[in-house]
Formats: structure tokens, sequence, C-alpha cells
């Protein structure tokens, strides 16, 4: 297929979730198991799980379509994807510290991006057995029912979580903030904004394509969305996939939020 020519939406959603329930059922076989784990750069550990995942989903999504590009967390990056329209954009393990400790909060997140903006996302955690799936236009769904962030604008009482140095700073400022414990999976912590269990996550710097792309649009169409306090959206497949201080919760409450709080004050903390 032509590297220009659109694809059909509606079929690579339906292979995307078919793929990433499979990848959750490969993981959740090894989970619990004595597996092979190591350390890579930046001292994030990677497990035989994490690549066995990795090589499923690009079997399954990449090799079927030489046109659409693909960006993994356990993959070499390969430059040509700065000049497909259309990207896979994947964690075959989000989470991995959780997975290998035996926690439940862990993921496999799966993005299709279209010039740096998710179309069609995928987010399953196999222990909890919580399957997200979104397509743009078409609005959020957790095991098959629509999900919605919380409205409103107020931040008085919500319900917040993120890393714990900025948690701790904002608390201080908004006394009335309740704290949610901090789920390890980037991805399903920005996903508790989606499904209305929480009103503001926070994503701290130097987060990745592969942690956020999912998530991102599970978010937007669920009516939030993730957004650096200066407004605007993420952009993904950019030549270094990776973001700063990000803040996922309602849209009316964004705008609250990024009032009070300020870029710099967020940054500093």
């Amino acid at each position: 297929m032509p590297a220009n020519r659109a694809v059909d939406l509606e079929q690579e959603a339906a292979r995307l979730a078919a793929s990433v329930r499979d990848a959750g059922a490969l993981a959740l076989s090894m989970f619990g198991r004595p597996i092979r784990n190591w350390t890579k750069l930046e001292s994030s550990p990677v497990s035989e799980a994490d690549i066995a995942v990795n090589q499923l989903l690009q079997e399954r999504l990449a090799s079927e379509n030489s046109a659409i590009g693909w960006l993994s967390e356990e993959s070499i990056d390969d430059p040509s994807r700065l000049d497909a329209r259309y990207i896979w954009i994947v964690d075959p393990i989000d989470g991995t510290r959780a997975y290998l400790a035996g926690g439940s909060d862990w993921s496999v997140s799966v993005a299709l991006v279209e010039q740096s903006r998710p179309i069609a996302a995928c987010l399953y955690a196999p222990v909890s057995d919580l399957f997200f799936l979104a397509i743009a236009g078409n609005g959020a769904t957790c095991n098959g029912v629509p999900i919605a962030a919380t409205r409103g604008a107020s931040l008085a009482g919500s319900r917040i979580t993120g890393p714990r140095k900025f948690v701790d700073r904002l608390s201080m400022q908004e006394p009335s903030f309740s704290v949610i414990p901090r789920v390890r999976s980037l991805a399903l912590r920005l996903a508790q904004v989606a499904k209305g269990d929480c009103d503001i996550a926070i994503a701290g710097p130097n987060s990745h394509d592969w942690d956020l792309a999912a998530a991102d649009l599970l978010v937007h169409e669920a009516g939030g969305v993730v957004a650096p306090l200066g407004g605007g959206s993420v952009a993904y497949n950019c030549p270094v996939p990776r973001h700063g201080t990000l803040i996922a919760t309602g849209r009316d409450r964004f705008a609250a939020f990024a009032e009070l709080f300020g870029d710099e004050r967020l940054a500093s903390s």
C-alpha cells in the first residue's frame, strides 16, 4: 500500500484490539513465574516477557502493513518512522517494575498514530481485566462500556495522583485535594482520568511516546485532555519521543488547574 494512502481505521482498530488481547494473555501467562530480567539504559528494567510481548505485537501489526511505521520501547528505533504517515506506538508492558514485583498495575499499551496524533488506541490491564479502547471521534470504552472524565471546573476535593514530589507540593497549595495511590503504569494512571476514577493525573518529565499515546486518546475521547500546563496537544513520532510534565484531567478543570498553578510553579516542584 502506498505510504500516503489512508488506512481503514475500523479494520486497523479491530486488528489492534485482537492483538492487544493476545499480547495481554501472553504477558499474563508469564506473570508470577521466574523469568529473566535485566536493566537497560536509564536504569529501566526489562524482562523476557517484555521482549516476547513486543515480538508478538510486531508480528501481528507491523508485518501486515509496511506503510505503517513502528516505535516501541523494546525495539531499536528506526529513523524511517519519521517519514511515515501512520505509526504504531507500543509499550509491550507498561509498568515492568509492577509486573516483576507481582503487582496488578501494569498494562499493554498500543496506539495507532497519524501525523503526530493517536487515532486508535488499546490499553489492557490483564490482572484486573480492564480493556480500554478508543477510536478518534467515536468515544472511549472500558470493557465495552462508554467512559467519561469527570466534569466541572472546580478543583476543590479533586482526586489527584502522580509522582509524590508533584502531588505533595500541589496539595500544599490546594489542601482539599484527595490524594490517591500512584499507579505504576503511567498509561493506566492516565486512563483513571478517562474512566472517571481520578480527576487529575500527573505525568512527570521524561515520559515517552509509548507511555502516553494510547492513554492520551482515551482521555481525549472521554472528554478530557493530556497536555502541558501551557496548553496545546502532545505531538507524537518526533525525532526525540520524550516529553515534559503533563496533566490529564477534564477539559474545564484543566483551565482552572493551569490558572491556579502556572507552568513555572509546577516545573519547579
